[in-house]
Order: C-alpha cells, then structure tokens, then sequence
C-alpha cells in the first residue's frame, strides 16, 4: 500500500520529461498517481477533450464523464485516478507496462486489506466461475462485459428497478404496468423501462391525491343525479356558442340593421357559390337565426337551429329539461340560472391534483389516474401490491452479485485497462512523442502521394475545422473517406471526412481531387479523395529548391503567354509582310544603306559594351584561383535560397498541434510543438527496403553501354578534369600576364567595331551632301 500522508502541495516532488521541446509530468510511480489532484492544472497538456469520437474504449470514456455532458474534464480525470488508486493493493501497477494496454486485471492487484476491496475481489470471482472459468487468475473485458449484460437480464439484479415482468407475480407485474403508464419510469440495468422505489411511492400518491379530489366531487350538489357529469361536459362544450348567441340578439335590439351583418349572410352566399357547405365552414356561423329587432331573447328547441349545432343543441333541451322553467325554450335568464346550478360542482372538477411524476424519469408517462378508474384505484390503494413491490425492492438490492457490485468490478477493470493511456493522452502527451502507439486523437494513417500521414484526425465541418487549423502551420489535407461494406454494393454507404497532417516531402502533386487510401485504425481501408489543402512548408528541402520552381513556373507562364499572343497575330502579320516586300521589289526601289548604317551603328555600339562588360567579367574571373570558383557558386546559391529556407524554417520552428486539436472540439492548455524530427516521424516518404535488390536495366529505355565503354569514358572524363587543373595552375602561376593580354585583345576588337562605326557614319553624311567631315572617333575605354 501507498503512504498517503497529508501533505501541502508545495511538498511533493514531481517528475517531468522534456519531450519535444515541452515538459510533461510522468507520471511513472504510485505517489505521483495519488497526488495527481495536488498537480497544478495549468501544467496538464489537456483542459478538456470530447467524450466521444476518439480512437479509445467508449464504456471507459462514459464512466469517467459523471456529469454526462459529453466533455471529460480534470476534476473528473482526478476523480477516476482517486478511485482506481483506493481500490489497488499498488497504483504502480498502472504504469507498468510498456506497449499496448494489458488484456486482462490480475486478481492479485486487488486491495484485500478493506471491505471494498474483498467484495470486488468476491464477485469478480464469482464472475470468472459463472464464465466457466473458475481456475482464471485474472479478467478480461469481455468477462465483465458478458457480467453485466447477464445480470441485467436477471429479476432480481440490484438495481433497485423493475419492468413490468410476469416473474413478479401477476399483481406485482399489474401495479408496475399502471405505475409506468402513470408517473413514469426508469431504465434498469438491462436498459428496460421499469419502476423503483421512487416511483412507486409516486404513484400511490398520486392516487390517493386523486381519490381524496374524487371523493370532493362525489359529495359536491349534482344537479341532474347520475348524468350531471355528462350534463357538465355538454355545457362546457356549448357555452361559448349559447353567449354568442344571446349577446347578437341584444345587439340586434339595439341595431335593427344588423341582422344581416350578424348572421353573416355573406359567407354563406361566398360557400354556396362555391357549390359546396361543409360543417367546418357552418361551425363559425350563429346557433340560430337572428331576426331584426332581436324583440325575441328565447332560444327555443323549435328553433331553426345552425346544421352543425343542431344535435347538440337537441341533446342539451333533452338533458336540461328537468332543469328549465320551459322545457323547449330557454331565456337569457335561464341560461344564467342554469350555469349557477353547476358552479359547486364546476368547482369541485377544478380542484384535480396534477398527477406527482416519478423522479428522475426516462420513460415518460402515457396515461393518467384517470384511466384507471375509480374501481382500479381503491383497488390498488386498498390491496397488497405496493407492499409486496418494495419487499422485492428490498430482496434485489441484497441479491448475491448485485448489479451494483457487478459495475464497480466493470469500472475497476476498465479502468486498469485503460485508464493510464487516458492520462498519456490527457495530462501529458507521451503517446505521441513516444511514436510507439498512435495518441487517442490519431484515427489512422493516410496513403498519397507516395507517402504516409499517421497523424490523421476525424472531422465534422471542414470550413469551420480549417478556418482554426490554418494557425497550426501544419499543410493540412482535408479528405472526403467513402467505405462499401455491404457485399455486392457499388455505391459508398460509410463516409467521413478526415485531415492529415503532411509533415515531409513536398507539396507539387498536392493538389485538390487526388485520390488516396485511408487506413483506419481497425485496419479497414477507405477511399480518400482529397477536398481541400492548407499550403504550409512542410520540409527544408522544399524550401531549398522552390526559388527556382517559382522561377521556372514564372518563365513557363510568360512563354505561354507570350507564344498565346504571337500565336494570334502570326498569320496575319505574315501576310501584311510579304505583301509590303513584293510591292517595294515591284516599284523598283533599291535598299538604302545611307537610311539603315543608323541601326548598325547602334548594333556596333551594343556589340562594344557588351564586348567591354565581357573583358571585365573575364577579367575578375580569370584572377581568382580554382578554389574560389565553388565558393562564387555557393554565394549565388545561398543569395537564392537562403530567404526561403530562412523563412521556411521560421514557420517549421512553430509548427504546433494545439490549433488542430482545438477545431476538433479540444481544449489545449499548452503549445504542442512539433519539431524536424517529429515530422519526419509523423510522415514518411517511399524507400526501397534495406535488403532490396534492385536492378537499373530499364527495358523501356535504350541498352546500357558495354562496361568497357563506360570505363573508358569515365577515365577518360578523369583525365579530362586532371589535365585541366593542371592547366589552370600552370596559367595563373607560370603566365600572370595572360589576363591582361586577353583583356588588350578584346579591347582591340572593340577599337575596331567602333572605327567601322564611325566609318559608316561618315559614309552615310557624305550621301547626304553635307559635305562636312565628321571628328574623329573618340578614345575607347577600357
């Protein structure tokens, strides 16, 4: 057993790991799992993380979320450890182990030395000995789970809960029946609907609430005996239209004009035009015809009556007529008195108790008292079946492997299965640095493009995923996955949409619409078709190269876009051309040199500078040594690609997970970095197996060279290469004067060019008639 004094937060020492530049608690031995509750929550990695959709056991994740609100949170992560902790003889047991979760709790990690713990152990082995397993030191899952399903078919299980079952006795089972129906009920451990103590006394008070109300009306005045019930009924159901009718007439002794208005003559003219009276539409007309004057307030059962009131109308002459001065009439005054005759009982009605629903009800009710019957409910009040329901409650609760003491074994055993794989994905990440199993968030890994993305997460909205996720500087691949599962099925009838992380390689192909094979972690494969891509860099060699990958698509485009240009103009230009050619050979013009030596003597200009600009470019390269030469090229290469690994390596330094976790519904307490190394662990890209054979003879390709040939040419470009070196030593320390005799050669060939120049400009001024010499060339520079 653990010592676990108290002591002051301050005074425990806790353990933590650099792992991928962030520390993480532990976690390894008995006292850190105790004092859990004592860790500062802001060091935990994990605030808060969905209760489903993730790649863990879903009983265990139910357990833990005490509150049901489909979120587990720290109290309730400590609140389990507390617990699990209480029960073994050493917490330590829990994080010793390496790999993959144990399959099975051994007995012996039971805590014998308390009451709790010799229960657990007692029915766990009465679980092993129903299994058929009576010599089995240990437990697996799959016992617990067949415990559980098994006790909750059994009557008499321990919860507490009964459905209606005929193993109760025909009146036990009668009174559960009517209690559910009445005040509701709950689901036992099976998961039927059925009733406990609660509800039961909920429903014998309910009724003799209703029986005490009952009674109140019985004893209330009846002004019609027997049928003053049915007689209420009918008045309430023809009191509205009586006042409405009653009210119109006196209306119509202060407006004689009314009556048609108040007979609503209109609508009925709009419904005959129609070809067509319905009851609904007569409903909405008065009880009785209103004559003009309104000198008459008796409505008599001789009446006209309106179609659709005229039975009720008959009924209510027949059954009030006992209680009306006249029996076939009735005066505005009659009908005021008649009302009051039934006010003692209209009160008594109103005084119904509301029915007392059951506690912490699933099945909602589906009847009332009422349904019952009064014969029904002094039945039950009277009889013996609520006295015998709580006598089997009080049988089930102390039955031999209660349900309750079942699921304490269920929670004790999941727990030590996996309960410390949730603290590795929840107080500290350490499956996931670890890399040696995929973290409770990683739902598979993704084949594209030649490689393979393990950190694969699920997703519900990819708008919504994105548009946070895009602040991890992850380039993140958003995949629609369809699966066939039913035999012979051509059309998909699973789908779900993931985002994979691609952490190394490049993103040339990584184009929208590719299709890839998702692997889950069941080992089922689905189609991937990818539906959106987030660029980020994902590796310093992409960055190395991709200047010159811009560079190169840039020329690309400009060409296209170039030739798509000239492409359109071509064959009309060429037309206007030749035409302009033939018509100047016709009119017998000759070509004027005088007219063109402008444009030869700017060539001669051009072809100067630039033969100048050469000279000094040979001349800076010949006087550097051989040594020099690669480190010219090194310079260029790094003016070129050093911003875009510079940069590149900025964004791959603060590449994080937390943003991705946090768009799938987790609360993230701290940064989750993932560095070089972890990247190119996450992904990995196409190799030939170390033991591979490999042969280059490509059959589509021409035949490779005799082996002799290609010996002679590589000593051949051997000597090449020496023999240069040597050259370019014996030039530059046995004839430093070449430099500068290549540069008076080429200095001479631009005096020349530019004295033909000037030649020509003279030549041309001449033809002119000007007549005036030119000045002399100007002195070349160097």
């Amino acid at each position: 057993m653990v010592d676990n004094k108290a002591r002051t937060p301050g005074d425990f020492v806790w353990k933590f790991q650099r792992m991928g530049g962030l520390d993480q608690v532990t976690l390894r031995t008995a006292e850190e799992l105790c004092h859990l509750g004592e860790l500062d929550p802001k060091l935990w990695v994990i605030l808060s993380c969905p209760a489903s959709g993730l790649e863990f056991d879903a009983r265990t994740l139910t357990l833990i979320d005490t509150d049901k609100d489909g979120r587990i949170r720290i109290p309730e992560v400590v609140a389990a450890v507390q617990w699990v902790c209480a029960r073994l003889a050493d917490p330590a047991v829990l994080a010793r182990r390496s790999g993959d979760a144990p399959a099975a709790m051994p007995l012996a990690v039971v805590d014998l030395s308390t009451e709790e713990g010799r229960r657990l152990a007692a029915t766990a082995r009465s679980i092993l000995k129903k299994r058929g397993k009576p010599d089995a030191d240990s437990l697996t899952q799959e016992d617990v789970e067949a415990a559980v399903a098994t006790a909750a078919q059994n009557t008499y299980n321990g919860d507490g809960v009964f459905p209606p079952l005929d193993e109760l006795g025909e009146e036990v089972r009668d009174f559960v029946r009517d209690a559910l129906a009445v005040t509701g009920g709950v689901n036992d451990a099976g998961g039927k609907p059925g009733i406990g103590l609660p509800q039961a006394e909920a429903f014998m008070k309910s009724l003799a609430e209703w029986r005490a109300w009952r009674q109140s009306v019985d004893e209330a005045p009846h002004p019609l005996g027997a049928d003053t019930a049915s007689a209420w009924d009918l008045l309430r159901s023809l009191k509205n239209k009586i006042d409405d009718y009653f009210l119109r007439v006196r209306f119509a002794a202060y407006a004689p004009d009314s009556a048609p208005a108040l007979n609503v003559e209109d609508k009925t003219k709009a419904q005959a035009e129609t070809g067509l009276l319905e009851s609904s539409a007569l409903a909405g007309l008065p009880l009785a015809h209103i004559e003009a004057g309104g000198a008459d307030e008796t409505l008599k059962a001789a009446s006209g009556f309106n179609p659709a009131w005229a039975d009720d109308m008959r009924l209510f002459f027949m059954v009030m007529k006992p209680l009306l001065p006249t029996p076939d009439a009735m005066t505005r005054e009659d009908w005021r008195a008649l009302q009051k005759l039934f006010e003692p009982y209209a009160a008594a009605l109103a005084r119904k108790p509301d029915a007392v629903p059951g506690p912490d009800v699933v099945a909602p009710p589906t009847s009332t008292v009422d349904d019952l019957g009064p014969e029904r409910v002094d039945e039950l009040l009277k009889g013996d079946a609520a006295k015998l329901f709580a006598e089997a409650a009080a049988r089930d609760v102390v039955a031999p492997t209660a349900s309750d003491d079942i699921a304490e074994v269920e929670r004790l055993v999941l727990y030590y299965l996996h309960l410390y794989r949730l603290l590795m994905n929840f107080v500290s990440f350490y499956d996931f640095y670890s890399l040696r199993r995929h973290a409770m968030f990683q739902a598979g890994t993704l084949f594209v493009d030649g490689r393979s993305c393990r950190l694969c997460l699920p997703v519900s909205d990819v708008t919504a995923h994105s548009s946070l996720a895009v602040f991890s500087r992850l380039c993140l691949l958003y995949c629609r996955c369809t699966r066939v599962t039913k035999p012979g099925g051509t059309e998909p009838d699973r789908t779900m949409t993931i985002v994979a992380a691609m952490t190394a390689g490049d993103a040339n192909l990584l184009i929208e619409g590719r299709n890839g094979v998702f692997v889950d972690n069941q080992g089922e494969d689905w189609d991937a078709t990818l539906i959106k891509v987030v660029q980020n860099p994902i590796s310093l060699r992409q960055a190395v190269w991709a200047p010159y990958k811009r560079f190169g698509r840039m020329v690309t485009e400009q060409l296209e876009k170039f030739a798509n240009a000239k492409s359109d103009s071509l064959a009309s230009d060429a037309g206007k051309k030749i035409e302009s050619l033939t018509s100047g050979l016709a009119s017998g013009k000759t070509f004027d040199i005088g007219k063109s030596v402008g444009i030869f003597a700017a060539v001669g200009l051009a072809l100067g500078a630039i033969g100048t600009a050469l000279a000094s470019l040979g001349k800076a390269l010949f006087a550097l040594y051989w040594w020099q030469y690669p480190l010219i090229l090194l310079g260029a290469f790094i003016i070129i690609s050093g911003p875009s690994v510079f940069v590149a390596w900025l964004k791959l330094r603060g590449r994080t997970l937390g943003p991705v976790l946090e768009a799938s519904g987790w609360a993230v307490n701290s940064w989750i970095p993932i560095n070089l190394m972890l990247g190119k662990a996450l992904t990995s890209v196409a190799r030939l197996p170390p033991n591979a054979e490999r042969s280059i003879i490509d059959p589509l390709r021409k035949p490779p060279r005799r082996r002799a040939v290609v010996w002679a040419g590589l000593v051949l470009a051997a000597a090449v290469a020496v023999g240069a070196g040597l050259g370019w030593w014996w030039l530059h320390r046995a004839h430093e004067s070449v430099p500068e005799a290549a540069e008076q050669v080429i200095e001479d060939v631009a005096r020349k060019a530019l004295d033909e120049t000037q030649r020509a400009l003279n030549e041309r001024r001449e033809h002119a008639g000007t007549g005036a010499p030119d000045a002399p060339a100007a002195e070349p520079t160097s």
